[in-house]
């Protein structure tokens, strides 16, 4: 036994290092390009671009299930993006509240019978609905099956070669659009896809669709989840677009070439995680068929969005991203590991999602029982252990830091000095409990995979300035 805790601690100290090592390369590549981020930025461009006719037109997806309470500002705020030329495509799913009523009352949406292709296969679609006081706008009543299957349904009516995936309970700023468009502009016939980027919407002013006043959040749970989602897009989603390995583009704002999705069928429904497997079987269709391509990151381009600010919807959300992730690496990612066929995505992107995305539970939880077999052996040296726990701390403290001085100079779009302070303080905080126990709720996701269990799980909206 002896020897196996040690040599646990061994690989302990090693698999410590190496995710450190990769963790601070990423950042290293973001921090690279902030430079050309903000010159590509900059606001004049943007103005220029926003009425230019070049622009591609481009098919707003919008997927809601039971969004009752935030699908009116949501689609107004869509309608009212500089833009010149898109559509809105919403897609009820099958809702068990008002969506549809509101929807059909609030735009005076009347039945219509369109052209609609059958790329993929859907649930019942029960009707289209269309306003030409709202030219522009579009609403699909189908039964329930899922978000990725709302997303096929959308792909089936959209017009144009690029379509964009919104959630419902997000909104998007007026330019976030124009912004996304003009990275995939730079390289339009090998970008096939660009993420934006998601801020937290909770504590912000909204209205008539618009954030107003952009405030940190004032509860503890958004306020973790700010300073989380800020190191991860900042921090990470930078530096693995710069070496086309980005694994994800949220669901709640990115942009896709439509024949490059319908070319690997489309969404893939029946679990969560579609935004993963979309990205990760693009990235197989490209690599396979050696097509040139790029899957982009726009940190400009926001998309502000309701987070969970009770334990139980969080927790619940986790344990779904867990389960979906799991799911993604088994059934698509793992044969792709290490073959160099697939380039940066297969030997570098993969292995660092499984090794310390995938199975960082189970190695978290056995390190913790290798502690206590340390201290019930007595050789725990608890000066080496205390300074081990300091290093890492500190380290990934550094890499927090880091991703706020990339908010701060290159977008800074919290205006008071207060809320900087709160988010350096939250970025501490957030390793006392919070990553412990989201570790707690990615193990918890995997036991629901083993289980079969493919349910949702709870989510519960809110107005948007509450």
């Amino acid at each position: 036994m002896r020897d196996f805790l040690l040599g646990y601690g061994y690989f302990a100290m090693y698999y410590a290092l190496a995710i450190t090592f990769i963790y601070f390369l990423i950042f290293a590549l973001s921090i690279r390009h902030i430079s050309p981020l903000q010159r590509g930025i900059r606001y004049n461009r943007i103005r220029k671009l926003s009425g230019s006719e070049h622009l591609p037109p481009v098919s707003l997806l919008v997927p809601a299930y039971n969004e009752e309470v935030t699908i009116k500002e949501n689609v107004r705020s869509l309608l009212a993006l500089n833009y010149p030329e898109y559509e809105v495509i919403v897609v009820n799913d099958g809702s068990k509240d008002d969506t549809a009523r509101i929807m059909i009352e609030e735009f005076r949406l009347r039945e219509i019978r369109p052209f609609a292709a059958q790329h993929t296969k859907t649930e019942k679609v029960r009707g289209y609905y269309h306003n030409p006081d709202y030219p522009n706008l579009y609403f699909i009543d189908k039964e329930n099956g899922g978000k990725a299957d709302s997303l096929n349904a959308g792909i089936n009516l959209s017009r144009y070669s690029l379509i964009s995936t919104i959630d419902a309970d997000s909104l998007l700023e007026k330019d976030a659009l124009t912004r996304i468009a003009r990275v995939y502009m730079e390289n339009p016939e090998e970008t096939v896809a660009v993420g934006g980027n998601v801020r937290i919407l909770n504590s912000c002013t909204v209205e008539d669709g618009r954030v107003k006043n952009i405030r940190f959040p004032k509860q503890w749970w958004p306020a973790l989840q700010s300073v989380e989602y800020i190191k991860a897009f900042l921090g990470g989603r930078i530096g693995w677009s710069a070496v086309n390995g980005l694994i994800i583009v949220s669901g709640a704002f990115g942009v896709f070439q439509k024949d490059k999705v319908i070319a690997v069928g489309g969404y893939r429904g029946g679990y969560p995680g579609e935004d993963m497997n979309i990205v990760i079987k693009l990235h197989r269709y490209c690599l396979e068929n050696k097509i040139p391509y790029h899957v982009a990151f726009c940190p400009d381009a926001i998309c502000w969005t309701q987070a969970p600010d009770t334990y139980r919807i969080l927790s619940s959300q986790r344990m779904r991203w867990g389960r979906g992730n799991l799911k993604n690496m088994i059934e698509e990612g793992i044969h792709m590991v290490f073959r160099p066929r697939y380039k940066v995505f297969g030997l570098l992107t993969l292995p660092y999602n499984i090794l310390f995305e995938t199975l960082n539970p189970y190695f978290r939880l056995s390190g913790l029982l290798a502690m206590i077999g340390y201290w019930l052996l007595n050789m725990a040296d608890w000066r080496t252990v205390a300074v081990f726990m300091l290093v890492n701390f500190f380290s990934c403290f550094i890499l927090s830091l880091g991703a706020l001085f990339i908010e701060e100079k290159a977008f800074s779009r919290y205006p008071k000095l207060s809320d900087l302070h709160k988010m350096m303080l939250y970025s501490v905080l957030m390793f006392f409990g919070y990553r412990q126990i989201g570790v707690l709720w990615r193990f918890l996701g995997h036991i629901d995979f083993f289980r079969n269990n493919n349910s949702w799980g709870t989510m519960v909206r809110t107005n948007f300035n509450k």
